[in-house]
């Protein structure tokens, strides 16, 4: 796994993106954090919401990036996937284009299923129905979610992207952690134009550049590097091909 790149990547999308988490979930995690006197267990089941959570996400990136592996072995046109996906996140974060939310809407079939057990699980009084439950809303739809999922996919194995979506994940916590602990300031902030923008410009970044490294110039001229600017290495069966065409 020579290259932990694509962690750090997955690390800042998931905090770039976490201002469109806290309007998809800090309403949950606002409600954790005032559910229970006294801090402690505030904080425990805050936690243990946000382990649930990454939990679901890091079960999401193996599934996916197994069966990337086995349907398309290539991985140049996944990158150019996650680079198109990063790219359209950036535009609905900063509010200039809402067309993510139609992907959110295809999501919504399977929500469907998982909703009604979450609500079993409320009102949240222990530690364990917290981390049950931060299991179950990590499958809510969520554009952000499908963007990195994307990326993740992209990385080539399953041990990677869910690595990757783990990464990801702990991006997301600060902002998830603090919604839980002062909601109202927290969302006034992120809503501010500014903030909002830049996020939005940090995450376009990594999306261009994503799609710099899916067209081959990741690297110094080696192909087995092309993906090094996104943290994506070349399969073995493809380095093996490569190096038979030298050979010949």
């Amino acid at each position: 796994m020579g290259d932990w790149g694509f962690l750090a990547a997955a690390l800042a999308i998931g905090f770039l993106g976490s201002s469109h988490c806290i309007g998809m979930c800090g309403g949950i995690s606002g409600a954790l954090g005032m559910a229970v006197p006294g801090q402690k267990t505030a904080w425990l089941q805050l936690g243990s919401y946000q382990l649930g959570r990454l939990g679901s996400y890091a079960l999401m990136g193996a599934l996916a990036g197994a069966l990337g592996a086995a349907a398309l072995p290539a991985l140049t046109p996944l990158r150019f996937a996650a680079g198109i996906m990063l790219i359209l996140m950036a535009l609905y974060i900063g509010g200039i284009w809402q067309g993510l939310a139609w992907i959110e809407k295809g999501g919504s079939y399977l929500w469907r299923y998982v909703q009604p057990l979450s609500r079993k699980l409320l009102p949240v009084r222990t530690a364990g129905r917290a981390l049950a439950l931060g299991s179950l809303w990590g499958w809510l739809p969520c554009g952000l979610v499908y963007s990195a999922l994307t990326f993740a996919l992209a990385q080539g194995s399953a041990e990677r992207s869910a690595m990757a979506m783990f990464a990801f994940g702990l991006g997301t916590v600060p902002a998830m952690l603090a919604t839980g602990v002062a909601a109202a300031q927290v969302r006034s902030f992120v809503q501010k134009p500014g903030v909002r923008y830049g996020f939005a410009a940090a995450i376009m970044v990594f999306g261009l550049w994503t799609l710099w490294g899916a067209m081959g110039h990741g690297g110094h001229g080696d192909h087995a590097n092309h993906g090094s600017m996104t943290g994506m290495e070349m399969p073995a069966a493809e380095e093996k091909e490569q190096e038979h065409h030298h050979h010949h």
